[in-house]
């Protein structure tokens, strides 16, 4: 409505263009007031609270805050309770912090104006004006879609630009100068070639076969380490859904009726089953596009003259996808492809190859293997497909109202004998082998938690509720339990010869290193050296400090490397539990012509390092000030609450 009085009376009536001028004013303005309540204020409560985990500047941050803004901002997560106490402690940070610079942004008279938000939002959320009016309902539709509240948004945007402001004032003047730019553009560029040999302890493991002598010493000595848990065996009565389904007769009756509401699924569009070749013009000149045509026009005469189409393709076709499989692209339907080879295909009888066809890709040569008419396919075409679907339905159904009287009878008793339940169900009984918590019951019951969970937590007699397993249903019991104990070396065997294995690899890897850096350092040939040791050696691409060394991994764990003279033999160095030594062969300085491009993006990188230290040093300066000036206090009861075991930080 506004809109189209301004359009027809703009240029007529100075009168209405100073009246329209004050309600979009007023309008842009009270989005942000009258939108959002409280938004102009910033103030998140204040006033004690025994369930203020923290205090700033006179504002309570509580409980529910914290973890009301956890689930805000992990609401497409799946956060687990072992993670749960880092990421509320991470939360309450972040809000103290929030608090903290809005504190400080108000001593330092930093203030932040509806005009300053208004033009923010409409950096981020230009199609929320339409002709210069705000459009209410638009804006927000579209913050919802972000997962956001509109007030969480705005004070997002509220907190950005005084983040920013405090960064432009803690940074303001801090550069980069040209002997650090010049020092990081070496750092980055600059690069080593080694020779070097890794040890890995696992491919040793194999070779160490202990005496039955020294196991037993070694066992003797971690005893304690090898303690066997408690484990439990359980007789269960599983309803199999497979057994279940293959006993449901369905009829046609049920299976036309699924048909016929399923009409869709049974619709086949025009379609057409080719196999291609293609010779690729994509970038190529006028001339060489000639060239390739001509080429083209060569297969194509030899699959006109009785050459096997798929053997061409195999041989000619430079389209990867298909060129293994004799040029066959499948069943296409209309509107797939591009319209020169769309066009070809459809018009072609099945059984017949195309002249050449140009698309942007280059020259294609078609052959048609079979097509299709529209339509839908009969009944009697589909029903074998139906038949497992309706089975699978019909059996779940039946499954889940078995479940139901089964849990109905267990709590009626959950004593009764497992066997006459499992005759009167007509299930299949069984029995599991012993097991600790951790190891998989093996049968149908596999890994399932709920299954592992329940065996655990029942008493012996007692018969767990009905349990859904992927196969169907389980009933169980306990059958026996066999207490934790100290594990004898024959209990245990294998967890100890592992255990050795891995210990004296660990040795024999270490001593292999050090046999090999000595033989080197003392002037035998690398090669030689670690080949007369049983190693392979290797020599490495140049590499700079970002990239990488094959085997060993990135090149920052050998940083030391970049600092060591050519040819000199680095005492072995540890690296992700292997062992590694390696010889610098080769140290290339990087070249001054890219400098000065270079340079720029360097020193823009090095200043935005520098005022990212700088804003956290402020910040923990700005929290540790607020703590002695008493204007940030935890409250330890409430912080106990919500990180059990934890304090303030």
């Amino acid at each position: 409505m506004l809109k189209s009085i301004q359009q027809r009376d703009l240029d007529r009536n100075r009168w209405v263009k100073i009246t329209m001028g004050v309600i979009l004013g007023l309008v842009s303005v009270s989005m942000v007031i009258t939108l959002v309540p409280g938004l102009m204020s910033g103030n998140f409560g204040s006033g004690s609270n025994p369930d203020a985990v923290a205090t700033v500047g006179g504002q309570d941050i509580t409980i529910m805050d914290v973890r009301q803004q956890l689930d805000s901002d992990t609401r497409n997560q799946d956060v687990t309770p072992m993670m749960m106490p880092y990421y509320l402690k991470r939360e309450l940070h972040d809000i103290v912090l929030r608090h903290a610079l809005q504190l400080e942004a108000d001593r330092l008279g930093i203030r932040i104006t509806d005009d300053e938000v208004i033009s923010r939002i409409k950096l981020y959320m230009p199609d929320a004006w339409v002709g210069g009016v705000w459009q209410k309902d638009r804006y927000a539709a579209e913050i919802e879609q972000r997962g956001l509240s509109v007030q969480e948004f705005e004070q997002n945007v509220r907190d950005e630009l005084r983040s920013q402001k405090l960064l432009d004032l803690v940074t303001d003047g801090i550069d980069a100068s040209p002997v650090e730019v010049a020092q990081a553009y070496r750092w980055r560029n600059e690069k080593i070639k080694i020779d070097y040999a890794l040890i890995k302890p696992a491919d040793l493991a194999a070779s160490i076969q202990p005496s039955d002598a020294d196991l037993a010493a070694y066992f003797a000595q971690n005893a304690a380490k090898y303690q066997v848990p408690e484990k439990r065996s359980a007789t269960y009565a599983w309803l199999d859904l497979a057994k279940l389904r293959a006993s449901i007769n369905v009829g046609d009756d049920t299976l036309r009726a699924y048909y016929n509401s399923h009409l869709d699924q049974y619709k086949v569009e025009n379609r057409v089953h080719v196999e291609h070749i293609l010779l690729k013009t994509i970038g190529k000149t006028d001339a060489e596009m000639a060239e390739i045509r001509k080429k083209a026009q060569d297969v194509l005469n030899q699959v006109k003259h009785g050459g096997n189409f798929e053997d061409l393709a195999k041989k000619y076709s430079e389209d990867d996808a298909t060129k293994a499989k004799g040029g066959d692209l499948g069943w296409i339907v209309e509107g797939q492809t591009v319209p020169a080879f769309q066009q070809a295909a459809f018009s072609l009888p099945k059984g017949s190859i195309s002249d050449l066809v140009q698309t942007q890709y280059g020259f294609h040569i078609i052959k048609v293997l079979d097509r299709e008419t529209a339509h839908t396919k009969s009944f009697d075409e589909v029903r074998a497909l139906i038949l497992p679907i309706v089975q699978d339905q019909e059996a779940s159904i039946e499954a889940d109202d078995i479940s139901n009287q089964l849990a109905a009878a267990v709590r009626q008793s959950d004593r009764q004998p497992l066997g006459d339940l499992a005759k009167r169900f007509n299930l299949t009984l069984g029995e599991t082998a012993p097991a600790a918590f951790t190891d998989p019951l093996g049968g149908p019951l596999g890994t399932s938690t709920d299954a592992h969970q329940s065996l655990f937590e029942l008493r012996q007699g007692e018969l767990s509720q009905p349990l859904h397993l992927d196969s169907g249903w389980v009933i169980l019991t306990v059958k026996d339990i066999l207490p934790a104990h100290q594990g004898t070396l024959a209990e245990v065997h294998d967890q100890v010869l592992a255990a050795y294995r891995q210990e004296k690899s660990v040795d024999l890897a270490r001593s292999k290193a050090e046999e090999l850096a000595k033989r080197v350092q003392g002037g035998e040939a690398f090669d030689k050296a670690a080949q007369s040791l049983g190693l392979t050696p290797k020599t490495s691409d140049p590499f700079a400090r970002s990239g990488s060394v094959p085997d060993v991994g990135a090149a920052t764990q050998i940083e030391a490397a970049f600092n060591s003279p050519i040819g000199q033999t680095a005492a072995p160095a540890q690296v992700s539990g292997n062992w590694l030594v390696y010889c610098v062969v080769d140290h290339q300085q990087p070249s001054p012509d890219d400098f000065a491009r270079q340079a720029n993006d360097i020193k823009d990188q090095l200043v935005q390092t520098k005022q990212g230290a700088a804003m956290d040093a402020f910040e923990t300066a700005l929290e540790d000030r607020l703590k002695q000036e008493g204007k940030l206090t935890y409250n330890a009861d409430a912080m106990k609450r919500l990180l059990p075991s934890t304090g303030p930080s």
